[in-house]
């Protein structure tokens, strides 16, 4: 989440062994100016390398200040999952950074700008790029995602109101979406990016309604397809610029980021011709308050590629002529308790886990569900619920 510019020059030979090991730690690499730089970027944002507070990171590997230097919020997050720094605070430690903005800079390291530019030209999400987030995060294995997203299996943010219940609160928030629709059993319900399927179980268990659920990750395609089993749902792999047929009714939800900034109009256009004028679209997203055009670094490199987390300028702009948006509610503050009892669920789950997956894996997980909490803190990124209605 930092970035510093200086060339790295091998040390002279005369600094011997002195330059070579520090307090056991190897110092080949980076250059000591380098390693200063880096800590006094963090030291802006009230941040100490191997301090003494919670929040303060550790570091274990020097390569750690190169990471950074060269790569940015990429170098940071990838030299966590190496194990070459720790933090006893990791969400604190990303809330200070994501207040004090450093971590926005550190979004345009040297080696990451060409990498920015090519996107701003490229659609990273045509169809067969799309593909990317189920093949390399979606299909990594159901046990894997079950053993912190709990007995519903919403891979998007709980509603905590008036429970502390991590199943609790997905179950009101899927009733909630329900409740938005003002689903009923004359509606055929368009669930689009339907995940494991749960919310099409739920409608169509509670509110009677017929479900079509599209997706594009084959393991949550099959588990869907079980659980649903018997009930008028039906589950489809399908891009949703492949959708034909005719719907009352849709629900995109925890999906929209993964569309690309270059395919938000044509993603409006192909649910439009889907349904009937005056009827509802409802959406949940993760939202920014600024429009994006990439995902931060390391979140776009190892968790969501192609993605982009709109703004509701870039949501209405896209949306302009063919659905008007009404209802709006923002609860980001929720998605800070969804990722704690994720990361609960997840640290509980691991040992037996530990067998099947890999300790890069965990920390994977660990890095991206509590930098995350700590960026909803900030206030950086937010969680809306949107009704729009097709004109």
């Amino acid at each position: 989440m930092v970035i510093v510019s200086h060339k790295w020059q091998p040390p002279p030979s005369h600094m011997g062994p002195s330059w070579q090991a520090r307090g056991g730690v190897a110092e080949r690499w980076p250059h000591r100016a380098t390693r200063r730089a880096v800590e006094q970027v963090f030291e802006g944002a009230g941040v100490r390398c191997n301090g003494s507070r919670l929040f303060d990171p550790q570091i274990l590997d020097d390569r750690f200040y190169t990471a950074c230097a060269t790569r940015g919020t990429l170098g940071f997050g990838e030299s966590y999952v190496a194990n070459w720094w720790a933090c006893d605070d990791l969400e604190e430690l990303a809330y200070r950074l994501t207040v004090s903005r450093i971590n926005q800079v550190g979004r345009f390291a040297p080696l990451l700008a060409m990498s920015y530019l090519v996107s701003l030209l490229r659609n990273n999400q045509t169809l067969e790029r799309s593909r990317r987030v189920a093949d390399r995060h979606y299909n990594i294995g159901n046990d894997l995602f079950f053993s912190f997203l709990g007995r519903y299996r919403n891979y998007s943010c709980a509603l905590f109101e008036g429970t502390e219940s991590l199943d609790a609160a997905q179950k009101a928030k899927m009733e909630r979406i329900c409740e938005l629709l003002e689903l009923s059993e004359r509606d055929h319900l368009l669930d689009v990016g339907g995940g494991w399927g749960h919310l099409a179980r739920h409608a169509a268990l509670q509110h009677g309604c017929t479900v079509t659920s599209i997706n594009i990750a084959d393991e949550q395609i099959t588990y869907a397809r079980e659980m649903c089993a018997g009930l008028p749902v039906d589950v489809r792999k399908c891009d949703y610029r492949q959708l034909t047929g005719r719907y009352t009714k849709a629900a995109v939800v925890a999906m929209f980021t993964h569309v690309g900034s270059k395919n938000h109009r044509t993603f409006f256009e192909c649910i439009h011709r889907c349904l009937p004028e005056g009827s509802r679209l409802v959406m949940e997203t993760v939202g920014s308050s600024h429009s994006n055009v990439t995902l931060e670094p390391w979140t776009e490199r190892h968790i969501f590629p192609g993605g982009v987390v709109p703004s509701l300028r870039q949501i209405d702009h896209a949306a302009s002529g063919l659905f008007v948006r009404g209802y709006t509610r923002e609860f980001g503050s929720h998605y800070v308790l969804t990722l704690r009892a994720w990361y609960d669920n997840l640290m509980a789950a691991w040992p037996e886990l530990s067998t099947r997956y890999s300790e890069s894996t965990l920390r994977t997980f660990e890095y991206f569900f509590l930098t995350v909490a700590g960026t909803f803190r900030a206030g950086r990124l937010k969680h809306w619920h949107l009704v729009m209605s097709k004109v």
